[in-house]
């Protein structure tokens, strides 16, 4: 149950970042890192290794437990959600789609070392916005975006909503491999809001 909560804190926390960047032009960089990162652990000792660790998903616990709680200023992200957990069911189907991804993600992991953080960060979420462009944009349903023009016009805003959507894919196939599922998303919300809140606490 742990693993799983923090496999839908890290797709709560991609859509929340999504919302962040699209109304306000800004977002938790600390949480975008993790996010970002996430992106370049494709095989991991632990799930909470593949975000750092679980303080680096804070944003998604209180993102989940407050859209569990039923906050209505959550919905946008959860529509994100709910859209990319769809997509996921597509994604996993063509091999050669994520033999695609996973191949370039090992390069643009490397991209950029000779940078600042925040400029390696910035030159990684360009690629990565490339990768998601030429790829999972093509699936369907696509993911539409709300938020202000003039940032959704930003190409630097635009390279990180792409990011972080692809970042809220990689958990969606993460809360999948661990046996998540619709029923669970139906039914299991209680046990889900308990093990969210148990997790921020410790």
């Amino acid at each position: 149950m742990k693993d799983r909560t923090l496999a839908l804190a890290g797709i709560m926390q991609a859509g929340e970042l999504v919302r962040q960047a699209a109304w306000h032009g800004t977002w938790s960089g600390f949480a975008a890192s993790a996010s970002l990162n996430s992106l370049f652990k494709l095989e991991s000792d632990s799930v909470e290794a593949i975000y750092g660790d679980k303080s680096r998903l804070r944003l998604g616990l209180e993102t989940l437990i407050a859209a569990l709680q039923g906050e209505n200023r959550y919905t946008e992200v959860l529509r994100y959600a709910i859209g990319l957990l769809q997509i996921e069911r597509r994604f996993v189907k063509s091999r050669r789609l994520q033999d695609t991804i996973g191949q370039r993600l090992e390069q643009i992991a490397g991209s950029g070392a000779a940078l600042e953080e925040h400029e390696r960060e910035d030159q990684q979420a360009h690629e990565v916005a490339l990768l998601y462009a030429e790829t999972i944009s093509n699936l369907s349903p696509r993911i539409v975006v709300s938020g202000k023009p003039q940032y959704l016009k930003s190409d630097r805003t635009v390279d990180w909503v792409r990011t972080l959507l692809l970042a809220g894919l990689r958990s969606a196939v993460l809360w999948d491999q661990l046996g998540g599922g619709r029923l669970e998303l139906m039914f299991g919300r209680k046990k889900i809001l308990q093990e969210a809140q148990s997790l921020l606490l410790s």
